[in-house]
């Protein structure tokens, strides 16, 4: 069964950009490609952080998390090469809608003094990238069982060629943008 969001992309997203932007080829419609979850953790932190939020982010994502491990040694930072520096997750397909409608319906809402994204995170590319300062938003969560707060950093690819499609799409996908003033 195909995820809800997927569905409206396909059955209401899709004509709209293509009667919005006059695309000729259904291939020109911007669409998600990959939503990447990055968990970066201090190296200064006890030995089973990593592995902490590692668990965290298997909860919140469904998927089993990459450990980032450093490139180099750099002793102001006291960073050892080859030591552990956070994880991180590739959604792609079902499991990538499925996260964010999770995201847009049920983990954005709870933050506090929720206004709306910022829409000026785009990188110029059609990408947007956005950072959650704690990982309790999220309902998977058991606040009994953290250790510490963790942020993310939640970055969502498209196929849009510029940042004026990539913010129709997700718009249209359900991304509460705040409101310029």
């Amino acid at each position: 069964m195909k995820p809800r969001l997927y569905e409206k992309y396909i059955n209401e997203v899709r004509p709209a950009l293509t009667e919005k932007r006059k695309y000729k080829n259904v291939h020109q419609v911007p669409r998600m490609e990959k939503i990447v979850v990055n968990m970066g953790v201090s190296a200064s932190l006890e030995k089973g952080a990593v592995e902490d939020a590692a668990k965290d982010m298997a909860m919140i994502t469904g998927r089993k998390p990459v450990i980032s491990r450093s490139r180099k040694s750099i002793a102001n930072f006291k960073l050892r090469e080859n030591q552990p520096i956070g994880c991180r997750v590739t959604l792609r397909r079902e499991a990538m809608y499925e996260f964010f409608d999770r995201l847009v319906a049920a983990a954005l809402p709870r933050i506090r003094d929720f206004r709306g994204i910022s829409p000026r995170s785009f990188d110029g590319r059609g990408n947007y990238s956005l950072g959650v300062s704690d990982q309790t938003i999220f309902p998977e969560i058991e606040l009994e069982k953290i250790k510490r707060q963790q942020g993310m950093d939640i970055t969502i690819v498209t196929s849009a060629p510029t940042d004026g499609e990539a913010m129709d799409l997700l718009k249209m996908m359900g991304m509460p943008f705040a409101e310029g003033k």
